[in-house]
C-alpha cells in the first residue's frame, strides 16, 4: 500500500466530516466507529492491487526457469498476467 496507516486515517476522518457537513451523513451513533469502518474499507481497496501483485509473482513462479533462461521477459509477463486477473475480475486500481 502506498499510502501511511497514519494518511488513511486522516483521510477517513476527513471524509466523515465533509459528508457530515454537506448533510450526506447523519450519524446515530459514535462517530469514532464510522472513521475506523471508513478506515478500514480504504484499506482494503487500497491494498487489492498489493494483493493482485503477490497473486501474479506467485503464479509467475511456474516459468521462473524460462525467465532465468531469457526465454521470458518477466517485467512483459508480470503485466500481462496482472492486467488479465484485472480483467477477468472487474477489478479496478
Amino acid at each position: 500500500m502506498r499510502l501511511s496507516k497514519e494518511r488513511v486515517r486522516h483521510m477517513a476522518e476527513s471524509l466523515a466530516g465533509h459528508l457530515q457537513a454537506e448533510g450526506h451523513l447523519a450519524l446515530t451513533g459514535d462517530r469514532k466507529a464510522f472513521v475506523e469502518a471508513l478506515d478500514r474499507a480504504i484499506t482494503h481497496e487500497l491494498s487489492l492491487e498489493d494483493r493482485v501483485n503477490a497473486e501474479v509473482r506467485q503464479l509467475l513462479k511456474a516459468y521462473e526457469q524460462q525467465i532465468e533462461q531469457g526465454q521470458v521477459d518477466y517485467q512483459k509477463m508480470f503485466q500481462m498476467v496482472k492486467q488479465k486477473l484485472v480483467r477477468e475480475r472487474g477489478i479496478i486500481l
